[in-house]
């Protein structure tokens, strides 16, 4: 560590540009990684937030709730398995709301409607104003995020292409579903407004999407046997295959592995070009008893310094990103995420290392003495 730290301050301007390099590097792996848990949050973070373990919907479905019809009544027998804690149906919709009526399009907002059991464990808490209730049945709870778009608890909500009209009374957080803001209703008042049109509920009576299970020990293949015509999938799997959600990260995730590959090479060339450079230096030392492993050492200990350096300042940057971007943008930093990755990029750091370690062992004391000048 002696060696390393004597050598990052003989040559600061070399080393400060390679510390510029990773931090950049992590700067952009962070925003990245902040960008894609946006993304998928905002995509399914009603899923996501749900108290649940497992959710059930229709065989033929594919885990998709656009596809998915079922009967609520299949509940009374999915609670004859004795694994299931607790259930709840739920139903999710398309729509645009506005103020008034109007045929402008930039008036309109477009929401996803979420049917939900009143007073489930499934619904969430409101942040401000009251809970859902079955007195007023066209009552829903709203993302906050409708608030800054200037609505306000007590307004009526005009549904377009429906005679429906809903009355805000809570704001709810972090709740969004395909990309849009939810709005929480009485899952009848859901079912009105989905099945309005004849036949649209294929004959089936009180029809659903989905029924959500606390159930962590239930086996699932077991209750898809004792339910006909159901399909039963973990929570984790009803999240990924929400539309677009795997096409989303796939991509983030690409972009970030190319990322990491590409400052392992950076590093690599850069110790593998200082080492051929100072090949005579290390002749020296070897000629006076330094060992292979003390001079790899050296060079193991500067790639984990401006490694740990530059992944540090590449955090504190993002931090600081995150503050000056809009409230509406997608980005969401998760904790857990960034020492992954951090962790990952270190790692990744210390093994591009190995080449110029193995350069080292290679060098011939006489031979490099020969070539001192």
């Amino acid at each position: 560590m002696f060696l390393a730290i004597k050598e990052l301050k003989h040559a600061k301007f070399r080393y400060l540009m390679m510390s510029i390099i990773i931090i950049l590097i992590a700067w952009l792996v962070f925003i990245l990684s902040g960008l894609g848990n946006g993304l998928s949050t905002l995509s399914a973070a009603t899923i996501k937030n749900l108290n649940a373990d497992y959710v059930v919907y229709e065989k033929t479905a594919g885990a998709r709730f656009s596809k998915s019809v079922i009967s609520a009544n299949l509940s009374e027998e999915i609670r004859n398995n004795k694994a299931v804690k607790n259930l709840a149906s739920m139903g999710t919709s398309m729509a645009s709301v506005s103020k008034e009526k109007t045929e402008d399009s930039d008036k309109k907002t477009d929401v996803a409607l979420i049917g939900i059991d009143v007073g489930s464990f499934i619904e969430p808490s409101v942040v401000e104003g009251k809970q859902l209730s079955t007195r007023e049945k066209l009552g829903v709870l709203a993302n906050k995020t409708l608030k800054d778009e200037g609505y306000k608890i007590g307004d009526e909500l005009i549904v377009s292409n429906s005679k429906m009209k809903f009355n805000i009374i809570g704001f709810v957080e972090n709740e969004t579903f395909n990309h849009l803001p939810v709005l929480f209703a009485d899952i009848d008042t859901w079912r009105n407004y989905q099945y309005a049109a004849p036949g649209s509920d294929n004959d089936i009576k009180n029809p659903i999407q989905a029924i959500i299970l606390k159930a962590p020990r239930l086996d699932a293949t077991k209750l898809d046997k004792e339910v006909h015509g159901i399909e039963t999938v973990t929570k984790s799997i009803a999240v990924k295959e929400m539309p677009g959600y795997k096409e989303e990260n796939g991509t983030i995730l690409m972009m970030l592995v190319f990322l990491i590959v590409i400052s392992a090479f950076i590093v690599a060339v850069f110790f593998y070009v200082i080492t051929i450079q100072k090949t005579s230096q290390f002749g020296v030392m070897k000629a006076i008893g330094a060992s292979n492993r003390f001079i790899s050492k050296a060079i193991v200990a500067q790639v984990f310094i401006l490694s740990t350096f530059g992944i540090l300042v590449g955090i504190a940057l993002t931090y600081l990103t995150a503050l000056a971007f809009p409230k509406n943008m997608p980005f969401d930093l998760d904790a857990k995420l960034v020492g992954i990755y951090a962790l990952g990029l270190l790692i990744i750091s210390l093994l591009s290392s190995i080449i110029s370690v193995r350069q080292i062992t290679k060098i011939d004391p006489l031979t490099a003495l020969g070539r001192v000048e």
